[in-house]
């Protein structure tokens, strides 16, 4: 009787075995087929262009809201004594995104001017924080 089930469970082990390996062929044509896998729409990103050397250079994707400032809390810290604990937030909105002051001490600027409101931005606008400068960039 074990014997029974044993040959049972092969043939079902190899049965499954045979149908992933055929899904996968299928879907590995089908790449060739259309040109390789199909590319995901860029979207915008938030990178450190000037700033401490520790975060310098990095790209943060715009998936969700990021928080900028001096305190664990935030998504992107920055160990500077002219940002704030919560310094600003950026938060993607149609095709661009949008910055915001979260009241900081010593302001954000938005390609040289000043955020004293929500400011739209896109691809290319330079962030100032202090001393440290934050680009938008497709991601």
């Amino acid at each position: 009787m074990i014997d029974i089930v044993l040959l049972f469970g092969k043939i079902l082990f190899l049965a499954l075995l045979y149908l992933f390996l055929f899904a996968a062929i299928k879907a590995g044509i089908g790449m060739v087929r259309t040109g390789g896998a199909k590319k995901q729409p860029r979207g915008l990103g938030l990178s450190v262009v000037r700033g401490p050397k520790e975060i310098s250079g990095i790209t943060l994707p715009l998936t969700g809201p990021i928080v900028v400032g001096r305190s664990p809390d935030a998504d992107l810290v920055i160990a500077d004594d002219f940002v704030s604990s919560l310094h600003m937030k950026m938060t993607p909105s149609g095709n661009g995104a949008v910055v915001e002051d979260l009241g900081s001490t010593n302001g954000t600027l938005v390609n040289g001017q000043p955020a004293t409101r929500p400011l739209n931005v896109e691809a290319g606008d330079l962030i100032e924080i202090g001393a440290n400068q934050l680009k938008v960039v497709r991601s």
